[in-house]
């Protein structure tokens, strides 16, 4: 079987490169064209040798994730349906910076599907039918990349004084695992993912955030396993009864547990862990609920986004928060000193707001 180049660290490139009897350098030049320059193939690396890009294609392969459909919400948010090589689909979502800076952020999905079974949540809805590979994943940005590239106008690629210096001249600033799947339940090749990201691909650590609903042992797992990122948890309630109902996740790992783990993670100076909260109409949205979440939270360097559920599909057993009690709700949080804000929903005419990912080919 051939090598997949995209299922490689840049020690692993190196190792096969030194294999085939070449200097180190071609290892760099082969890093450069596939997460620089988004090479389809090797005979595309025109700087390599005719011998070496013909050893190449006899024993390894670049894979090229198939873009079918992508879509533009009224806001400016795109969603990209990916068909896989075995005819599976998935979404990844690219939300324009709210700051008014030519820069995106990207939804990548870690699975086809979810076994989570979170009921607000339509990705949920469709269970889980497998992993993706590292190649999958990391084929995402690069085609997200690719599509940003060709796409975009001449004053779109000059370069500004207002591009982040951790990551100058790339329209792509942020890097977030809240796609379809849980990416602690697909650990290995998402450790594999994050470690290409943050170095052949070059997202700075802070730049890249992955959010787990709350599988306790992946959370503990992470920092010995691959790069610090950024760490959002997905909480949505402040009683185990809640939050039992709503994800099935705690019954197995319970409010108490889980906020135990995310004290002790070892967080770097000048981060918080991110805690989603998805502002349910009549379930989680109540005064009680944000005092309670100021409780549970002590102790712990946080911020909380706050996200009214946007209604979708067969959602229907959850309504959109009162507008005022979304106000009061992130009132009591700010009051209580906590660090709050209320995300706007990017892409809901286009179902590619949060919890809406189905990966349907419509």
């Amino acid at each position: 079987m051939k090598i997949n180049f995209k299922q490689l660290n840049r020690a692993e490139i190196y190792s096969c490169i030194h294999g085939l009897g070449q200097e180190p350098y071609r290892a760099e030049q082969i890093i450069n064209w596939i997460y620089e320059k988004h090479a389809m193939s090797f005979d595309d690396m025109t700087n390599l040798p005719l011998t070496l890009r013909a050893e190449l294609n006899n024993i390894a392969l670049l894979s090229n994730i198939n873009l079918i459909k992508n879509s533009t919400s009224a806001d400016g948010t795109e969603k990209f349906l990916f068909q896989l090589d075995d005819g599976e689909t998935i979404e990844s979502v690219l939300i324009p910076n709210v700051r008014g800076k030519k820069l995106y952020t990207l939804c990548i999905s870690s699975q086809i599907g979810c076994a989570m079974g979170c009921t607000f949540c339509e990705t949920g809805k469709l269970g889980l039918t497998r992993n993706l590979r590292t190649h999958e994943i990391i084929d995402q940005i690069l085609a997200v990349q690719r599509y940003l590239k060709k796409t975009a106008l001449p004053s779109d690629t000059a370069s500004s004084p207002q591009i982040d210096s951790d990551d100058p001249g790339r329209p792509i600033a942020n890097i977030v695992f809240m796609g379809m799947g849980e990416p602690l339940h697909n650990f290995s090749e998402v450790m594999t993912s994050l470690s290409i990201i943050t170095d052949m691909i070059g997202f700075s650590k802070r730049k890249v955030t992955l959010s787990t609903s709350g599988v306790v042992p992946g959370i503990r797992m992470l920092p010995d396993n691959g790069p610090l990122i950024n760490l959002a948890v997905s909480l949505n309630a402040t009683t185990d009864r809640t939050r039992n109902a709503i994800m099935p996740v705690n019954k197995k790992y319970p409010l108490n547990t889980l906020l135990q783990t995310c004290r002790e993670f070892p967080l770097p100076s000048n981060r918080q862990i991110t805690f989603e909260y998805v502002l349910l109409g009549g379930v989680n949205d109540y005064k009680d609920d944000a005092l309670r979440l100021v409780r549970l939270l002590k102790g712990i360097r946080s911020k909380i986004n706050l996200i009214p559920f946007n209604p979708s599909g067969s959602s229907s057993e959850y309504i959109k928060p009162d507008e005022q009690k979304v106000l009061e709700f992130h009132s009591t949080l700010l009051k209580a000193g906590m660090t709050v804000i209320v995300r706007k929903s990017s892409g809901n005419d286009i179902s590619a707001a949060c919890g809406q990912l189905r990966a349907a080919y419509i």
